[in-house]
């Protein structure tokens, strides 16, 4: 009985080491999972990071390509570092920097790598590559950041950043990952989805020395990282550049659209910076820098100041009066300054030479008539139901709410309605006579200076808009997003707009004699911004040619006094060399670029026979300057 259990114990003995014999084999022979299980240590997964899309202009100019950079990583249990000073020195980070990095790279692993050194200039580490195999356990990990062709545009690019905690807490596609690169601001941002492409992996055998011992499995668990969708904007960069240099040295901002498209040409914020400067490894250094600056480089003017539009918003209150028909485009009303202060002659105006000669008195008495509508009610019952339904009409223009720009941090400037007048004066206690600043453009009312712009192309296209955008199309298939696609009506019938077409034609005759082009009609409108804390605001926006626009132009210079001066004579320029692809009159260029606009009464004009600049002394300036 003794001698069968021994028998059977020992074949039990021997069936179980045959079966842990046979599942040996298995897992080293027949079956490579478990062997990479068995062996994962030595199986290198890498990230292959995709290049971010590239950016060109309108016509093909290349304006945002990548450079390659390196991250150095660590794996501790690998390192050996003879000279901790001398690779410091020869990465070019300060020591203690380096020894930070490599006690935080133990704590959190002794065995997964873990970066040390990030953003490398690839011509730096080509001078220290040869030298990096003598460091065992540091490896180097090929990344892209940006490169600028021109130092141009930094506040429509934007600039990439590494991922955050927060962000990566957000990211509800799960797409990030900790060390990513995505866009922060700008085009980088708002175009992020395309842009960024899709990484891909690479699984690698290496040694222990992590030498590699080629793919794992053939490479047939790799996936290919997917480059990002190459953006077309719709800038013209030599009329940017052009633009840029005529706002050197000053503070503003200028901004160009086609009218028939909504594609902005040219977008300057003044003063800007170079966009090289918020990208490599002195991000924080400079960004620093930047935003300490009392100029502030990194507010975008274009889309997040906001001023009273002066002059220029009596184009927006002449539409609204004429649609309302309380008035007809040529009665007349006689003016004589007693109700606003104006630069404007004594006599009769009707609607075109109101804008011709800017004339406040004609304005805020239109104004009175679109809000005080029903003479049977008392004036503080008027004006709230008058301002109400100016309100919904200005809306309708863009104005007092985003226009839905294909960039982030859009304000919607400020059209105030009855609510907030109730909240000032209380509820009945407010009429007409506290709203006469609104006449002209002054008072409460803000826009920005793309919405000026766009209202210049309100008037190019006689009553619709497109939303301006920069992005003319993304990828191959040339894809642009449906909504720059909607035209957009205002509510102001076609039959109104000659009249003030004509009056902003003449108004180079009357108040920006500067803007005048040789062989180019140009339709302009001037503003004087009052400025309570220095010198008034100069503001010009303008279209052109007359028939057919190809251009609409605002430009705003602060400080610069009157508009008839900086901005208009900016905007001349910009819309010559545009639709000229040069300019004729190079003492109006140094004078914009001397950007000596101080109140003088003098005129420039070119004479016949040469295009020299003549200073005539005048008293005519009086009137041309608004």
């Amino acid at each position: 009985m003794n001698e069968d259990r021994k028998y059977i114990v020992r074949i039990a003995i021997v069936l179980v080491a045959l079966t842990f014999l046979v599942k040996l084999f298995f897992i080293q022979v027949i079956n490579d999972d478990y062997k990479a299980a068995a062996e994962s240590n030595i199986i290198h997964a890498v990230t292959e990071y995709p290049f971010r899309g590239l950016i060109f202009d309108r016509n093909g100019n290349l304006l945002v390509y990548n450079e390659p950079i390196f991250d150095l990583e660590v794996v501790p249990k690998e390192a050996y570092i003879k000279d901790t000073l001398l690779l410091s020195g020869m990465l070019g980070i300060e020591y203690d920097d380096l020894m930070t990095n490599l006690y935080k790279a133990r704590r959190y692993s002794s065995i997964q790598p873990t970066t040390i050194v990030k953003q490398i200039p690839n011509q730096v580490f080509a001078q220290i590559q040869d030298k990096l195999v003598e460091y065992e356990g540091i490896y180097p990990k090929a990344r892209t950041i940006r490169g600028y062709r021109y130092n141009s545009l930094a506040n429509v690019f934007g600039y990439i950043g590494e991922v955050s905690q927060q962000q990566l807490d957000r990211d509800s596609t799960q797409y990030y990952k900790g060390g990513d690169y995505l866009g922060i601001t700008g085009l980088e941002s708002s175009y992020e989805k395309y842009l960024r492409g899709k990484r891909g992996v690479k699984y690698k055998m290496v040694n222990v020395r992590r030498v590699e011992k080629g793919s794992f499995k053939g490479g047939e668990l790799d996936t290919l990282a997917v480059p990002g969708e190459n953006l077309t904007l719709s800038i013209d960069i030599e009329l940017q550049k052009y633009a840029e240099k005529l706002m050197d040295g000053k503070i503003g901002s200028v901004v160009a659209i086609e009218p028939a498209t909504g594609e902005i040409l040219a977008f300057v914020s003044a003063p800007d910076y170079e966009p090289s400067k918020l990208a490599g490894r002195y991000f924080s250094e400079n960004f620093k820098a930047l935003r300490t600056d009392s100029l502030k480089p990194l507010f975008n003017r274009p889309l997040m100041a906001m001023y009273p539009p002066g002059s220029i918003f009596k184009i927006v209150q002449g539409l609204i009066a004429l649609e309302e028909g309380v008035i007809g485009a040529k009665d007349k009303i006689y003016c004589d300054g007693s109700l606003i202060g104006d630069h404007a002659p004594p006599g009769f105006y009707d609607m075109r030479r109101g804008i011709m000669l800017s004339s406040n008195n004609y304005f805020v008495k239109v104004f009175r008539l679109v809000i005080n509508q029903h003479p049977e009610l008392s004036q503080f019952e008027q004006a709230p139901i008058g301002l109400a339904n100016w309100k919904l009409q200005v809306n309708r223009f863009g104005l007092g709410t985003p226009l839905g720009i294909d960039l982030p941090n859009e304000k919607s400037g400020f059209m105030p309605g009855p609510e907030y007048y109730n909240r000032v004066y209380g509820t009945g206690r407010w009429k007409f006579s506290n709203l006469t600043s609104l006449s002209i453009g002054q008072g409460e009312i803000l826009m920005n200076p793309i919405q000026m712009t766009n209202l210049a192309a309100i008037m190019a296209n006689k009553g619709f808009y497109y939303r301006p955008h920069i992005v003319k199309s993304v990828g191959e298939s040339n894809y642009l997003l449906p909504q720059f696609k909607e035209k957009i009506e205002t509510g102001i019938s076609p039959e109104h707009f000659p009249v003030i077409i004509q009056g902003m034609a003449d108004a180079l005759r009357g108040t920006a004699p500067r803007a005048i082009v040789p062989d180019i009609e140009i339709c302009g409108k001037t503003g004087t911004v009052e400025n309570p804390h220095g010198e008034d605001h100069s503001v010009f926006m303008a279209f052109a040619p007359k028939d057919s626009p190809k251009i609409a132009i605002s430009v705003f210079v602060e400080n610069a006094g009157w508009g008839g001066r900086a901005a208009a004579s900016t905007a001349s320029l910009l819309i010559e060399s545009y639709l000229k692809g040069s300019h004729s009159r190079p003492w109006l260029e140094a004078y914009v670029l001397k950007g000596d606009f101080r109140d003088r009464k003098r005129r420039v004009i070119a004479t016949d026979s040469t295009t020299e600049a003549t200073a005539i002394e005048s008293q005519t300036e009086t009137i041309g300057g608004l």
